[in-house]
Order: structure tokens, then C-alpha cells, then sequence
């Protein structure tokens, strides 16, 4: 049998069908004028029961999260802390909790409880994780500083790491050159970072946003991109 790998962001899903490690089936969806979001919906359910799953895998990219440090154990605040950074709604949503041990931290995440009930009564194992820890475990760190971007369609994720250490996440819309750049630049200023003394590197949908790309080059010296999303070959559905 086969596994089904979901990676939900904040207009669409991507998903990826496999066997034995091997790819068959890749693609997107997206909630458009012409494709709106029940139309969605309609897909995904096709898409959950088109096939006898052996495992499914569930990554959310949605901006609902808060970052604690590891060990944090005040889980019956997680919906008002997560309300500090976007408007919760506990009917709607499930709370979850992912746990990086790596960087010792862990997130607080919320999952459409339509959704997590649409999978779960498939009562096919499945694992839920939050892109921010799928991101985080792959980026392999080195003592200086350094940001780490992770672009998708239209949004754009990153981390702020100091010899090793997680100093800023955050996860956010992006639709234009100017909101990515204000972005960036602003939250360096924040933490104190210096765009000379600063390693840029750069995963995701990288030849989509090839210009927010070019734009950044233009202010800072120090850019590698790591890994494009070429088809059958998506940087968080894969890991590394």
C-alpha cells in the first residue's frame, strides 16, 4: 500500500503519493476565483479516499502557532498563547503540540478540526507535525549567525538561528517584493543582526519566488539557496 504525504498551507495543499520511497503522484491545490475553497474541500476528500493508505503524514505551514521553549508544560494555555499571534477560534481548531529537541523548543499549533477529524476517521496511521519543526530539523547550523527561509506559494516562513541558538521564528503572507523585503530587513534590525556578518540561506518554492530572490541579493552578500521544490522532490514532504 501506499503513503500520502499532506503539507497544508495557508491557500492550498500540496500533497505527494509514494511506495516504497518511490514518488507516483505530486500536486497542488490552491483556493483561487476559479478553484474557491469548497471546491477544495471536494478534492481533498477525493484525495483521502481515493486509495487504501498504509500511513499518511500531515505537515501545517498555517500561521497559527506560538514558539515555547522545550519543556514547557502548560499545555491548557497554548490556544491563548497562540492568540497572542492570530485570532483562535477553540471550536474550530485543533490544539496540537510539537517538540523540537534538537533546538530545545517546541510549538504550539492549531489544525482545522474538520480536517483532523477527516483524516483521523480514516483510522489510518498518521503523524501531524508543524513546518516549523519539519524546517528547524533540517537545517544544519553552524556556529555564527544566520537566517534560514523557507518559501512557499505566497507565504514565506523562516528562522533566526545565533551559534546554534533559536532566536526568532515567524511565519507570515507574503504577495509581494516590498512585504518580503520589509520583512527581513526589519527583523534583522530587531535582533540585531548585520546584514554583512549574516549566512542567508534559502529553501522552498525558490523558482517561484525567483524575484523575491533577486531582490534579496540585492541587499545582502551572503545568500546560498539550499533546496528548490522540484517536482517528487519537495524540501519538507522529503526530508532529508
Amino acid at each position: 500500500m501506499e503513503q500520502l504525504k499532506l503539507l497544508f498551507t495557508k491557500d492550498g495543499v500540496h500533497y505527494q503519493i509514494s511506495k516504497n520511497k518511490t514518488v507516483s503522484e505530486e500536486n497542488s491545490f490552491f483556493v483561487t476565483d476559479e478553484s474557491p475553497e469548497n471546491e477544495l474541500s471536494a478534492k481533498m476528500a477525493t484525495l483521502l479516499t481515493q486509495k487504501k493508505y498504509k500511513e499518511i503524514s500531515v505537515i501545517s505551514a498555517l500561521n497559527h502557532f506560538t514558539l515555547m521553549p522545550e519543556g514547557f508544560t502548560k499545555h491548557d494555555l497554548g490556544y491563548d498563547l497562540i492568540a497572542y499571534n492570530a485570532p483562535v477560534d477553540d471550536n474550530a481548531e485543533e490544539l496540537m503540540l510539537s517538540v523540537n529537541k534538537k533546538f530545545g523548543v517546541q510549538f504550539y499549533y492549531t489544525f482545522p478540526k474538520s480536517t483532523y477529524q477527516k483524516i483521523k476517521d480514516l483510522a489510518v496511521p498518521t503523524k501531524f507535525n508543524f513546518s516549523g519543526e519539519q524546517f528547524l530539523n533540517q537545517i544544519s547550523a553552524k556556529n555564527q549567525k544566520e537566517i534560514h527561509i523557507n518559501l512557499y506559494h505566497q507565504q514565506c516562513e523562516f528562522f533566526a538561528l545565533d551559534h546554534k541558538k533559536v532566536i526568532l521564528y515567524n511565519n507570515l503572507d507574503v504577495t509581494s517584493e516590498v512585504d518580503f523585503l520589509y520583512f527581513i530587513m526589519f527583523t534583522l534590525s530587531k535582533i540585531g543582526f548585520g546584514i554583512s556578518d549574516t549566512q542567508f540561506f534559502v529553501y522552498g518554492e525558490t523558482t517561484e519566488n525567483e524575484t523575491f530572490i533577486s531582490e534579496l541579493k540585492k541587499f545582502v552578500k551572503n545568500l546560498k539557496i539550499v533546496y528548490d521544490n522540484i517536482p517528487g522532490k519537495n524540501f519538507l514532504l522529503n526530508g532529508r
